[in-house]
């Protein structure tokens, strides 16, 4: 979502970890059975597939399809998958974050939303890009929707050793990670006009720096 709102109120799910190295970025859905696509790694190279056997995604996604979809919902589906894909692609090169989402789209939401319980959904044309999608897959890890935002992040300012060590490193000595409205800046992606290809690796960093301090 774009405005900073305040967090849902959800209960905090442990976060699976693996430890694993990451395969070449996520691209195109596959059908998974009727109403379901996910995510797949491109194929690689026979050298590079024998290099890396062992890897895997930690974080995965599933697109939630209507049997027969009209063209607004195959139009959206299309962008969806595009954003997710780069997302979720971003999230596994850069972090050891694990979760199991679902992705919906859902006309009468009117940006984009992410919950602790793994759910995202899509609404607005507008919002369905990789700054969103990594926005809202932020949420689903635990930024303004676990309690430990709310220990580490309710006073207005985080106070995670290791987030803070780690922003600092980025903007200098002084710098610190507002929150508000379950939401954080800098590196929050809370609006369009702060994606850059550096942000985003950057937010990435911060919500696993989060999630190690105890998100």
């Amino acid at each position: 979502m774009s405005s900073r709102r305040a967090p849902k109120p959800t209960g905090r799910t442990p976060i699976p970890w693996r430890n694993r190295a990451v395969v070449a970025v996520l691209a195109g859905a596959v059908l998974f059975g009727p109403g379901v696509a996910q995510a797949t790694p491109q194929t690689a190279p026979a050298s590079a597939a024998r290099e890396q056997v062992a890897a895997a995604a930690s974080i995965t996604w599933t697109l939630e399809r209507a049997a027969n979809p009209t063209e607004d919902q195959r139009t959206a589906y299309d962008l969806i998958t595009r954003a997710m894909n780069a997302a979720v692609a971003r999230y596994n090169n850069l972090s050891d974050l694990g979760k199991t989402i679902t992705v919906r789209y859902d006309p009468g939401v009117p940006t984009a939303d992410g919950n602790l319980n793994g759910t995202i959904r899509f609404g607005n044309r507008g919002y369905m890009n990789e700054r969103t999608a990594l926005h809202e897959i932020a949420h689903t890890i635990g930024v303004g929707t676990s309690s430990g935002w709310s220990r580490l992040g309710g006073s207005g300012t985080w106070t995670g050793g290791q987030a803070t060590a780690l922003v600092r490193q980025f903007d200098g000595g002084s710098a610190k990670l507002s929150t508000g409205g379950g939401h954080f800046w800098p590196y929050g992606l809370n609006y369009d006009n702060e994606f850059s290809n550096t942000a985003a690796d950057r937010h990435v960093q911060i919500v696993a720096a989060m999630v190690r301090d105890g998100l």
